[in-house]
């Protein structure tokens, strides 16, 4: 496919963006200062202010001699890159491919987009016109190399649009900035007598190297595309990602369980030919009003069932406003998994046990709809410290070596760590008699003979306990324990579990 690029330039990209937020700055010149050196310098004028001889590098005192009434206000430093950033972020809704070209610029690879707006003049336009809506002065221009639409953006006074192979014959009008050297390179170039691209480009490669150094070699080879140039894009092209631009926005939660089903059923069909199922899937709508809203899910397993992924997403549908509309649906896997082939096991205990993919569907419902982190699996670990004897799962198809201990019972809830109790019992090995817990009295009416634990002494010299199960008047049952002997001096009760 032939590379085409856009470029956007946004000329006075920050005074607009006040003016759109202060509309009464609209009809009056203003700049935007900070202090350098016990000097308030401009930098940014907007076009009343620039028109009348105002422009970035100057002093805000020479500026107010030009024009008595001219507003000043604070220059925030990073505030154009956050700025391009979110426009960029609005302009995904055509093409997945744009970068920020600081300090007043975008660039877009528009490679296979353009058919939707009915070619390239009408995706340019498109772009222009919403843009200008907003209150941005801009113009833009379309070529095969980035160097030449950047060129052809800002110093361009023919056409906008660069047929594919005519980069060359459209740089040699150009000036030698539309190249984007810096500001001594030009300066050097004018200084020869060079005001045109077409002055210099024919000029052996290494009489220009010896003077101008390998950056001008660079650039003319960029811009003619004779070498690569690599971008970082806002958002980088994801191996399972699938867009859906809509001809009319969308307003209603039937129109978006649509855009939702079709986007899964592409993308499903895409990982099950590759015998792949997605652990999350990340759904971004872009609203007309310039707004991103979406929702997420996960999987506890490899999955590429349309209806049940679907159906986690119908839990969220609820949650995305749709305002004035949705433009464009994005649907993205960022983790996706080898799938599991699924064996059906007929008259076994085995066949309604973790391995069920029943079992894990109810699963990602309930993660998805009540939070992940409030649904844990537990493993067992070879250790006779209760607080040590388990550890979280991350996925049901995690196994290991260890197993429960089947004795004596334990707590449906075990807390992560013991609490003190206060305690009163007859010596010198009875359960209590009552127990005080967070302020509260429990006195004792059944209890079962004691455990003893000891913990492992390679790792640790902690005394042993002994732990009673113990019942309550009200039939509450604890797990609690006594650390150490009796008569040790510093023996003490602690609460440990909860029975159900």
């Amino acid at each position: 496919m032939q590379k085409r690029y856009c470029a956007i330039w946004f000329r006075y990209l920050l005074t607009d963006w006040l003016a759109i937020r202060k509309p009464e700055l609209k009809d009056v010149p203003f700049v935007l200062a900070a202090s350098e050196k016990n000097r308030i310098i401009i930098k940014a004028a907007n076009q009343l202010a620039e028109k009348q001889g105002i422009i970035p590098g100057s002093t805000a005192a020479d500026a107010k001699a030009v024009i008595p009434d001219l507003k000043v206000f604070d220059f925030i430093p990073g505030k154009a890159e956050k700025l391009l950033a979110a426009i960029g972020e609005w302009c995904i809704r055509y093409t997945p491919l744009i970068a920020v070209d600081a300090p007043d610029g975008l660039l877009l690879d528009i490679s296979g987009c353009t058919h939707l707006w009915g070619g390239e003049k009408g995706y340019l336009q498109e772009i222009l016109k919403r843009l200008k809506g907003k209150g941005y002065y801009v113009r833009g221009a379309i070529a095969d190399t980035i160097g030449a639409a950047w060129a052809i953006a800002r110093f361009g006074k023919e056409k906008a649009i660069i047929e594919p192979g005519g980069q060359t014959e459209a740089l040699l009008k150009l000036p030698p900035a539309a190249l984007r050297l810096d500001t001594a390179a030009v300066d050097r170039l004018h200084k020869l007598g060079f005001y045109t691209v077409q002055q210099f480009i024919g000029i052996k490669r290494s009489a220009l190297r010896r003077r101008f150094g390998e950056q001008l070699l660079l650039r003319i080879d960029e811009a003619l595309g004779t070498a690569a140039e690599h971008l970082q894009w806002i958002h980088p092209l994801h191996p399972y990602q699938e867009r859906l631009p809509c001809l009319e926005p969308i307003q209603t939660a039937t129109g978006i369980e649509i855009a939702i089903r079709n986007l899964l059923e592409t993308l499903c069909n895409r990982l099950k030919s590759e015998g792949k199922g997605l652990r999350v899937a990340i759904l971004r709508c872009y609203r007309v009003d310039g707004k991103l809203v979406g929702a997420d899910i996960a999987t506890g397993r490899p999955s590429c069932s349309v209806d049940h992924l679907f159906k986690l997403f119908a839990l969220k549908i609820a949650s995305i406003e749709p305002a004035l509309g949705i433009e464009l649906f994005t649907l993205e896997a960022p983790k996706v998994e080898d799938l599991m082939i699924d064996q059906e096991i007929l008259w076994t205990p085995e066949g309604c046990g973790l391995e069920s993919p029943q079992l894990a569907e109810l699963l990602d419902k309930l993660a998805n709809k009540i939070g992940a982190k409030n649904i844990q699996r537990y493993l067992p670990v070879e250790s006779y410290w209760p607080e040590r004897a388990y550890k979280p799962s991350l996925s049901l198809s995690e196994t290991t070596t260890g197993k429960w201990r089947a004795g004596r019972p334990r707590p449906s809830l075990l807390l992560k760590k013991p609490e003190r109790i206060e305690v009163t019992s007859l010596l010198p090995d009875n359960p209590p008699m009552l127990f005080i817990y967070k302020g509260e009295k429990h006195i004792i009416r059944k209890a079962e003979d004691a455990e003893r634990i000891e913990p492992e002494w390679w790792l640790t010299q902690s005394p042993h306990r002994d732990y009673y199960l113990v019942e309550d008047e009200q039939g509450r049952r604890y797990w609690v324990f006594r650390s150490g002997h009796y008569d040790d001096a510093d023996s003490q009760w602690y609460i440990h579990g909860f029975f159900a």
